[in-house]
């Protein structure tokens, strides 16, 4: 009888594993189609936010990694500027976008943006004061656009229709109100339309653009931008539409960071830049190596945010590689991509012990701001390693390793991991 007993249940336990195995599989297809429906729907609402005339088509850009959810990308809404339209109410434009070039300029005495229109001139929207607005304009039209055969015709100035200066930083919070209640109300009403996330992963909605900040930090003086990250939970969602949840409440539990970035330079995010970039060198580095600068955000009352590209060998007569950390030549692509799957965990291991170590010299990093690492990983295609990893950990956990209040091994424990999606 008890055999009989515990056959049974073996074929219910291995009918509950095989029924949980098809659940967790994800149709591909169905998932693909389901992020670009939600793509449609969030551009359309941030459009919707404001003056639909003068936008250019917003890009949104969705992507999913089993385990952890769904990320949508969104252009930096202040990454254009604000201005009184000659013909009409305060409108937005965006640079970057296809068919037009659009750039915005400022100092310590005003800003101004540059537009090529659809008859190929330039139109200078000056908010500086009035008898430099000419002078410069000229000069920053010679400067950076001397080669640009699209841009043809003359180049106007004007104002607002008062001549007066406009408020950028009220502009800018309006801007931001806009972008995240957007979010907000496409996380609440349509975040279900991704119906194959399980009920512990989730929805994030962030303008963070790894390429931005390179751009960003060429004018000493750009008006500080904003990130804006907000993230909702799947369960929270389901719960809210099953009328578990109140509105209010569903919207009290998603996640929102809405923090400026600081372009001041401070000295100790500067150090600990340069000391990962020295440690990473591949002549220091037994893993993986970074031959690129490693530069970061100053995020307020938020943290600080470093970026990192590390590569695992250099590429020499087509099919064979040099991988200088671990003193191999010549080695074919297999052999490359095997030891690129066998230095990953050691990677991740060294650099989260390096964090711990060398963060210790920030400063002015606020107990509860983090120091963030976001790398992203050498190409190893079905190598079965991410194309990204993002490490965080709390400024007062560092204090507490730096006095001796936590162990190596319980610091190493509060470092956050997350993992981007596989190559």
């Amino acid at each position: 009888m008890k055999t009989i007993t515990r056959q049974v249940m073996v074929v219910v336990m291995a009918l509950i594993s095989f029924g949980a195995l098809a659940q967790n599989k994800i149709d591909e297809q169905r998932m693909e189609r389901d992020i670009e429906v939600a793509e449609n729907i969030l551009s359309t609402m941030l459009k919707q936010q404001f003056d639909k005339r003068s936008f250019f088509p917003i890009e949104v850009q969705g992507n999913y990694r089993s385990g952890y959810g769904v990320t949508f990308t969104i252009p930096n809404m202040q990454s254009g500027f604000w201005f009184q339209n000659i013909d009409g109410p305060a409108d937005v434009l965006m640079d970057g976008q296809p068919g037009s070039f659009f750039q915005t300029y400022s100092n310590d005495n005003g800003s101004y943006s540059i537009s090529n229109g659809s008859s190929g001139g330039v139109t200078i929207i000056d908010t500086r004061p009035e008898e430099d607005a000419a002078r410069v304009a000229a000069d920053q039209v010679k400067k950076d656009h001397k080669n640009r055969s699209a841009i043809t015709g003359s180049a106007k100035t004007s104002r607002n229709k008062k001549g007066s200066k406009i408020n950028r930083d009220s502009l800018k919070e309006e801007s931001n109100q806009k972008t995240i209640k957007a979010i907000k109300e496409f996380l609440a009403d349509y975040g279900d339309l991704i119906g194959q996330l399980a009920p512990t992963e989730r929805i994030v909605v962030t303008n963070r653009n790894e390429g931005e900040r390179m751009w960003f930090g060429q004018f000493n003086n750009q008006t500080n931008s904003n990130l804006i990250t907000i993230e909702a939970n799947k369960s929270d969602i389901s719960q809210y539409k099953q009328n578990k949840l109140t509105r209010d409440q569903l919207m009290n539990k998603l996640k929102v960071v809405n923090s400026e970035m600081d372009n001041e330079v401070q000295p100790d995010l500067e150090l600990l830049a340069s000391i990962f970039n020295r440690l990473y060198r591949s002549d220091l580095s037994k893993t993986y190596f970074t031959q690129d600068n490693t530069y970061y955000e100053r995020l307020k009352d938020y943290g600080v945010i470093y970026y990192m590209q590390v590569y695992s060998g250099n590429q020499r007569d087509g099919d064979f590689w040099n991988m200088p950390t671990v003193s191999l030549e010549e080695v074919d692509q297999a052999t490359r991509d095997k030891k690129v799957k066998e230095l990953y965990p050691i990677f991740t291991k060294s650099i989260k012990e390096d964090m711990l170590e060398y963060g210790r010299t920030l400063k002015s990093l606020k107990d509860e701001e983090s120091l963030i690492l976001n790398i992203k990983l050498t190409r190893c295609v079905d190598c079965g390693i991410p194309s990204s990893i993002e490490l965080s950990v709390k400024n007062n956990v560092l204090k507490d390793y730096s006095s001796g209040k936590l162990s190596k091994e319980a610091a190493m424990q509060q470092i956050v991991e997350k993992k981007g999606a596989e190559q």
